[in-house]
Protein backbone atom coordinates (compact mmCIF):
# COMPACT_ATOMS: atom_id res chain seq x y z
CA UNK A 1 0.00 0.00 0.00
CA UNK A 2 1.30 3.46 -0.89
CA UNK A 3 2.36 5.67 2.01
CA UNK A 4 0.34 8.39 0.26
CA UNK A 5 -2.89 6.39 0.56
CA UNK A 6 -5.37 8.69 2.27
CA UNK A 7 -3.64 11.83 1.01
CA UNK A 8 -5.74 13.84 -1.44
CA UNK A 9 -3.95 14.19 -4.76
CA UNK A 10 -4.29 17.42 -6.69
CA UNK A 11 -2.13 19.91 -8.52
CA UNK A 12 -1.27 23.59 -8.43
CA UNK A 13 -0.68 25.66 -11.55
CA UNK A 14 0.86 29.14 -11.25
CA UNK A 15 3.57 31.32 -12.79
CA UNK A 16 4.14 28.89 -15.66
CA UNK A 17 4.73 25.84 -13.46
CA UNK A 18 2.46 22.97 -12.41
CA UNK A 19 3.25 20.26 -9.86
CA UNK A 20 1.27 17.52 -8.14
CA UNK A 21 0.37 18.19 -4.50
CA UNK A 22 -0.77 15.81 -1.77
CA UNK A 23 -2.91 17.10 1.11
CA UNK A 24 -3.91 15.58 4.45
CA UNK A 25 -5.04 16.71 7.89
CA UNK A 26 -6.97 19.55 9.50
CA UNK A 27 -5.93 22.84 11.01
CA UNK A 28 -3.56 25.58 9.81
CA UNK A 29 -1.63 24.82 6.66
CA UNK A 30 1.99 23.69 6.44
CA UNK A 31 3.79 23.18 3.13
CA UNK A 32 6.51 20.52 3.45
CA UNK A 33 8.99 20.54 0.57
CA UNK A 34 10.94 17.35 -0.04
CA UNK A 35 14.66 17.02 -0.66
CA UNK A 36 16.63 14.97 -3.18
CA UNK A 37 15.98 12.36 -4.46
CA UNK A 38 12.22 12.88 -4.19
CA UNK A 39 9.06 12.48 -2.13
CA UNK A 40 10.43 9.48 -0.26
CA UNK A 41 8.75 7.42 2.47
CA UNK A 42 10.81 9.32 5.07
CA UNK A 43 9.53 12.66 3.77
CA UNK A 44 5.95 11.37 3.80
CA UNK A 45 6.48 10.06 7.34
CA UNK A 46 7.59 13.50 8.49
CA UNK A 47 4.56 15.03 6.80
CA UNK A 48 2.35 12.58 8.67
CA UNK A 49 3.92 13.62 11.97
CA UNK A 50 3.03 17.22 11.22
CA UNK A 51 -0.53 16.16 10.33
CA UNK A 52 -0.80 14.32 13.65
CA UNK A 53 0.33 17.49 15.45
CA UNK A 54 -2.81 19.29 14.24
CA UNK A 55 -2.07 20.73 10.81
CA UNK A 56 -3.21 20.54 7.21
CA UNK A 57 -0.07 19.40 5.39
CA UNK A 58 0.56 19.91 1.69
CA UNK A 59 3.37 17.95 0.02
CA UNK A 60 4.39 19.30 -3.40
CA UNK A 61 6.11 16.73 -5.62
CA UNK A 62 8.87 18.52 -7.54
CA UNK A 63 11.10 15.71 -8.82
CA UNK A 64 12.18 12.11 -8.36
CA UNK A 65 10.10 9.24 -6.98
CA UNK A 66 6.89 9.70 -5.01
CA UNK A 67 6.45 7.73 -1.76
CA UNK A 68 8.67 4.79 -2.74
CA UNK A 69 12.19 4.13 -1.52
CA UNK A 70 14.71 5.49 -4.04
CA UNK A 71 16.89 3.16 -6.06
CA UNK A 72 20.61 3.05 -5.30
CA UNK A 73 22.40 6.17 -6.54
CA UNK A 74 19.08 7.79 -7.52
CA UNK A 75 20.07 10.98 -5.72
CA UNK A 76 23.18 11.17 -7.91
CA UNK A 77 21.06 10.87 -11.06
CA UNK A 78 18.55 13.50 -9.93
CA UNK A 79 21.07 16.33 -9.49
CA UNK A 80 22.18 16.60 -13.15
CA UNK A 81 18.54 16.64 -14.23
CA UNK A 82 17.78 19.51 -11.85
CA UNK A 83 20.71 21.49 -13.25
CA UNK A 84 18.96 21.79 -16.62
CA UNK A 85 15.48 22.56 -15.28
CA UNK A 86 14.67 26.26 -15.38
CA UNK A 87 12.71 26.32 -12.11
CA UNK A 88 15.67 25.37 -9.88
CA UNK A 89 18.99 27.12 -9.28
CA UNK A 90 21.78 24.96 -7.86
CA UNK A 91 24.95 27.01 -8.33
CA UNK A 92 24.10 30.68 -8.98
CA UNK A 93 24.57 33.08 -6.07
CA UNK A 94 22.39 36.02 -5.08
CA UNK A 95 19.40 34.60 -6.93
CA UNK A 96 15.98 33.54 -5.67
CA UNK A 97 14.76 30.20 -6.98
CA UNK A 98 12.55 30.66 -10.08
CA UNK A 99 9.88 28.48 -8.46
CA UNK A 100 9.40 31.02 -5.64
CA UNK A 101 6.32 32.66 -7.14
CA UNK A 102 4.70 29.25 -7.59
CA UNK A 103 5.37 28.48 -3.93
CA UNK A 104 3.99 31.82 -2.76
CA UNK A 105 0.86 31.23 -4.83
CA UNK A 106 0.50 27.77 -3.27
CA UNK A 107 0.86 29.30 0.21
CA UNK A 108 -1.94 31.76 -0.49
CA UNK A 109 -4.15 28.93 -1.73
CA UNK A 110 -3.40 26.77 1.30
CA UNK A 111 -4.16 29.66 3.66
CA UNK A 112 -7.45 30.39 1.90
CA UNK A 113 -8.49 26.74 2.19
CA UNK A 114 -7.14 25.89 5.67
CA UNK A 115 -7.61 29.25 7.42
CA UNK A 116 -5.75 30.25 10.55
CA UNK A 117 -3.25 33.01 11.17
CA UNK A 118 -1.00 31.98 8.29
CA UNK A 119 0.96 29.15 6.73
CA UNK A 120 4.11 27.25 7.69
CA UNK A 121 6.80 26.32 5.17
CA UNK A 122 9.42 23.61 5.71
CA UNK A 123 12.25 23.31 3.19
CA UNK A 124 14.93 20.61 3.24
CA UNK A 125 18.33 20.35 1.53
CA UNK A 126 17.83 21.50 -2.09
CA UNK A 127 14.55 23.13 -1.05
CA UNK A 128 15.87 24.34 2.33
CA UNK A 129 16.15 27.97 1.30
CA UNK A 130 12.75 27.94 -0.40
CA UNK A 131 11.09 28.71 2.94
CA UNK A 132 13.00 32.02 3.00
CA UNK A 133 11.83 32.87 -0.51
CA UNK A 134 8.25 32.06 0.49
CA UNK A 135 8.20 34.35 3.54
CA UNK A 136 8.44 37.37 1.27
CA UNK A 137 4.67 36.83 1.13
CA UNK A 138 3.19 37.79 4.53
CA UNK A 139 0.88 34.77 4.50
CA UNK A 140 3.93 32.63 5.44
CA UNK A 141 4.41 33.11 9.18
CA UNK A 142 6.35 29.97 10.18
CA UNK A 143 9.36 29.43 7.88
CA UNK A 144 11.68 26.48 8.61
CA UNK A 145 15.07 26.07 6.92
CA UNK A 146 16.36 22.50 7.30
CA UNK A 147 19.95 21.81 6.14
CA UNK A 148 19.90 24.28 3.21
CA UNK A 149 22.30 22.96 0.55
CA UNK A 150 21.86 25.38 -2.37
CA UNK A 151 23.90 26.90 -3.91
CA UNK A 152 26.13 23.83 -3.81
CA UNK A 153 29.03 24.98 -1.56
CA UNK A 154 31.83 24.59 -4.08
CA UNK A 155 33.38 27.94 -3.10
CA UNK A 156 33.33 30.09 0.05
CA UNK A 157 30.96 32.51 -1.66
CA UNK A 158 28.49 29.76 -2.55
CA UNK A 159 28.82 28.19 0.90
CA UNK A 160 27.68 31.46 2.49
CA UNK A 161 24.91 32.29 0.01
CA UNK A 162 21.30 31.79 1.13
CA UNK A 163 19.67 31.79 -2.29
CA UNK A 164 17.91 35.16 -2.35
CA UNK A 165 18.18 38.09 -4.71
CA UNK A 166 18.87 41.49 -3.06
CA UNK A 167 15.24 42.62 -2.95
CA UNK A 168 14.05 39.37 -1.37
CA UNK A 169 16.94 39.49 1.09
CA UNK A 170 15.74 42.89 2.31
CA UNK A 171 12.14 41.67 2.46
CA UNK A 172 13.10 38.67 4.60
CA UNK A 173 15.14 40.84 6.98
CA UNK A 174 12.26 43.30 7.31
CA UNK A 175 9.76 40.54 8.03
CA UNK A 176 11.97 39.16 10.77
CA UNK A 177 12.38 42.61 12.26
CA UNK A 178 8.61 42.86 12.16
CA UNK A 179 8.22 39.78 14.35
CA UNK A 180 8.38 36.73 12.04
CA UNK A 181 11.26 34.48 13.20
CA UNK A 182 12.94 31.80 11.10
CA UNK A 183 13.80 28.36 12.48
CA UNK A 184 16.90 26.59 11.16
CA UNK A 185 17.97 23.00 11.83
CA UNK A 186 21.18 21.28 10.74
CA UNK A 187 23.92 18.91 11.79
CA UNK A 188 26.83 21.05 12.93
CA UNK A 189 29.41 19.24 10.75
CA UNK A 190 27.26 18.95 7.62
CA UNK A 191 29.46 20.30 4.82
CA UNK A 192 26.46 20.73 2.48
CA UNK A 193 25.01 23.57 4.56
CA UNK A 194 28.23 25.54 4.17
CA UNK A 195 28.29 28.68 6.32
CA UNK A 196 24.68 29.64 5.62
CA UNK A 197 23.67 29.51 9.27
CA UNK A 198 26.36 32.07 10.04
CA UNK A 199 25.04 34.22 7.18
CA UNK A 200 21.51 33.98 8.55
CA UNK A 201 22.61 34.76 12.09
CA UNK A 202 24.43 37.85 10.84
CA UNK A 203 21.47 38.97 8.76
CA UNK A 204 18.61 38.13 11.13
CA UNK A 205 20.21 38.21 14.57
CA UNK A 206 18.01 36.77 17.31
CA UNK A 207 15.24 36.34 14.75
CA UNK A 208 17.07 33.29 13.42
CA UNK A 209 16.41 30.42 15.82
CA UNK A 210 19.17 27.84 15.35
CA UNK A 211 19.14 24.15 16.17
CA UNK A 212 22.71 22.90 15.71
CA UNK A 213 22.84 19.14 16.12
CA UNK A 214 26.06 17.33 16.88
CA UNK A 215 27.50 15.13 14.16
CA UNK A 216 28.10 14.85 10.43
CA UNK A 217 24.61 13.83 9.34
CA UNK A 218 22.53 15.73 6.81
CA UNK A 219 18.82 14.88 6.52
CA UNK A 220 17.69 16.08 9.96
CA UNK A 221 13.97 15.34 9.50
CA UNK A 222 13.99 12.29 7.21
CA UNK A 223 16.59 9.61 6.44
CA UNK A 224 18.93 10.76 9.25
CA UNK A 225 16.14 12.13 11.40
CA UNK A 226 16.89 13.51 14.79
CA UNK A 227 13.95 13.47 17.16
CA UNK A 228 15.10 16.71 18.77
CA UNK A 229 15.01 18.41 15.36
CA UNK A 230 11.56 17.02 14.58
CA UNK A 231 10.25 18.17 17.96
CA UNK A 232 11.77 21.63 17.48
CA UNK A 233 10.08 22.03 14.11
CA UNK A 234 6.67 20.89 15.34
CA UNK A 235 6.95 23.09 18.45
CA UNK A 236 7.82 26.09 16.28
CA UNK A 237 4.90 25.44 13.93
CA UNK A 238 2.57 25.06 16.89
CA UNK A 239 3.72 28.30 18.53
CA UNK A 240 3.42 30.26 15.30
CA UNK A 241 0.25 28.74 13.83
CA UNK A 242 -1.71 27.86 16.99
CA UNK A 243 -0.95 31.01 19.03
CA UNK A 244 -4.04 30.59 21.23
CA UNK A 245 -2.65 27.27 22.46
Amino acid sequence: MSMLSGWRRGSHDADGFEYPIYTEGEGPGVIVMHESPGLTPEAVRFGREVVDAGFTVVLPHFFGPAHRAPHALEAVRVIPLLCIRREFTLVATGRTTPVAEWLRSLARRVHAEAGGVGVGAVGMCLTGGFALAMMVDPVVVAPVVAQPAVPVPLTARRAADIGLDPADLVAVRDRVRGGCPVLGVRYREDWATGTRFETLTGLLGHGFLRVDLEGRGHATLTSERNQGAVDAVIDFLTQRLHPSD
